[in-house]
């Protein structure tokens, strides 16, 4: 191959990879606006886990929270109050929604109005 022609074979690859570079870069930049977003959406105790895993912790809390006291029976904010969790209209519609699911289950068992208490 020609030296002319290596040069103009090199050029092209420089200005094929600098185009992927930037590509790159701003993907990434995309990403970490994402990420940013999705930390300041997630409990303070989620960490940097992704969005199964944190839903996949936040169940385990409140099932250790009726293994470790299987005769009490919760309202929901009491349990948000034990496991440190925000306490606004939002997250506890999450809980009550979650523990719904855990006494379909039948993990957990209802017994009054708004109250769950594990399944005996």
């Amino acid at each position: 191959m020609r030296p002319p022609a290596r040069a103009g074979n090199l050029r092209e690859q420089i200005e094929r990879l600098t185009n992927t570079l930037a590509e790159t870069e701003a993907r990434l930049a995309e990403l970490a606006a994402t990420r940013k977003v999705i930390d300041g959406l997630t409990p303070p105790d989620a960490g940097t886990a992704p969005a199964e895993t944190a839903t996949a912790t936040a169940y385990q809390r409140i099932v250790t929270t009726f293994n470790d006291h299987p005769e009490k029976a919760f309202r929901v904010h009491d349990l948000h109050q034990h496991l440190g969790l925000p306490t606004d209209e939002p997250s506890i519609n999450v809980t009550r929604s979650r523990l719904g699911r855990l006494v379909r289950q039948g993990l957990l068992e209802q017994p009054g109005r708004g109250r769950y208490q594990k399944r005996t």
